[in-house]
């Protein structure tokens, strides 16, 4: 078989479209895409749920690239040229529809992954793509002319014309070997969208209560988040909480995942009117005990810990309440504080911060500017997004540019 002249290196989400895009805008050229892993596409799989968020439905490009906490600035540009609703068309036009949930994340009307599974692979297919599973690359030289010289784990040499990176978060500093081999840089990986344990018994006794909306922080640090929150077993999970595990990501880890967290329960509400709704129960429930009185939307299981932290006891009614304990009360639905000892990691979202130093990149083509005919796509770079579709779209974006640039500069290369 006759050398590929384009090696897309990595069978996830970013490879898959820089794969396609390369091989639909130039159809004379050979691509080939490798994953060392058995299967393709092992994150789409397992994402959200097993349904697979794929984007989200914003469509300003300046707005969606704040859901970044790395690579906001340098995904401007980017999503102007491929956004979330060049993703939805790009779909639509093979044949899959996405829905919007209340919460703006998008997810094909089928509500499986396997249906993005098939549609990637299929048009992969369509398109002319090779593909080799199971089959890594162990090394990568430049050669003296142009080109790549690609040792794989079979023991083959594979030279290639152009090289696209896709080889997923760099989770420790071996798996960025291929990028530092060819010269650049890795920002120190660390650990983004994480579930942070909680030993606080009463927190551990709640475990399946949600909450719609609460606000968290960490005292002595500015990073505060609100959105849903869920009481797991381990602790606490929930958009809110993934959310401030990634715009945190490095200073949690410089904490060693040992800090307070303050969770406000109610935060449409302000101290003093929390504390006018409370006095009014004296008048409204005053025969009622305060612990099977909640206020919406709270649980009545998490109201119970609630009062019982606010070291209000059981057979409290409201009348009864005296003016210091209605203030304890306040304090504790305002900012409940909670020792928080370590991380667990987010099956469905596993995001790594860290990665390809975004300074070595050409962003209008995914372009190494260190390394000629090297580009690069997806969470290889030291980009990360938020939960919500963010990270899939930049994966599809990245991808999309790196296809197109490796196309056109394939078709200036022939025309030499």
């Amino acid at each position: 078989m006759k050398s590929p002249r384009a090696v897309v290196i990595g069978g996830g989400a970013a490879g898959f479209f820089a794969a396609i895009r390369c091989a639909e805008a130039a159809p004379g050229l050979q691509v080939l895409l490798l994953e060392k892993g058995p299967v393709f596409l092992t994150k789409v799989r397992i994402s959200g749920g097993g349904r697979c968020n794929v984007t989200h439905a914003c469509f300003d490009s300046r707005e969606f690239s704040r859901r970044y906490p790395r690579g906001s600035q340098a995904l401007i540009g980017p999503f102007h040229r491929f956004d979330a609703r060049s993703t939805i068309d790009w779909f639509c036009k093979r044949g899959v529809q996405l829905k919007t949930e209340a919460d703006g994340r998008m997810f094909p009307v089928s509500n499986t992954s396997e249906t993005i599974i098939n549609c990637l692979q299929q048009e992969a297919a369509r398109v002319g793509v090779q593909t080799r599973h199971g089959c890594a690359v162990t090394r990568a030289l430049r050669c003296s002319g142009a080109g790549f010289q690609l040792e794989l784990s079979t023991g083959e040499l594979l030279p290639c014309d152009f090289l696209i990176l896709a080889i997923g978060g760099c989770r420790t500093p071996a798996l960025g070997e291929l990028a530092v081999s060819l010269g650049h840089t890795l920002e120190p990986p660390v650990p983004s969208l994480f579930t942070f344990c909680v030993e606080t018994p009463w927190l551990r006794e709640l475990a399946g209560v949600s909450v719609p909306d609460a606000e968290v922080s960490v005292p002595g640090t500015r990073l505060k988040e609100r959105g849903p929150l869920l009481v797991a077993h381990w602790g606490l999970t929930g958009p809110g909480i993934l959310r401030l595990s990634a715009w945190g990501a490095r200073t949690l880890h410089d904490l060693h995942y040992r800090f307070p967290l303050r969770i406000r329960w109610l935060p449409e509400l302000k101290p003093e009117l929390l504390l006018a709704l409370l006095l009014s129960r004296r008048n409204s429930d005053g025969a009622r005990r305060v612990i099977n009185s909640p206020v919406p939307p709270l649980s009545t299981r998490l109201w119970e810990r609630l009062v019982a932290a606010a070291g209000i006891p059981a057979e409290t009614r409201w009348s009864e309440l005296s003016r210091p304990l209605y203030q304890q009360l306040v304090e504790q639905l305002m900012e409940t504080e909670l020792a928080v000892t370590g991380k667990s990691l987010n099956k469905d979202e596993f995001v790594t911060c860290g990665g390809v130093r975004l300074a070595e990149v050409n962003f209008k083509s995914m372009e190494s500017r260190l390394c000629p005919g090297l580009h690069f796509a997806g969470e290889c770079l030291d980009i990360d997004g938020i939960t919500g579709g963010f990270n899939f779209q930049a994966a599809w974006t990245t991808g999309w540019i790196a296809g197109e640039a490796v196309a056109a500069a394939a078709a200036a290369a022939s025309a030499d």
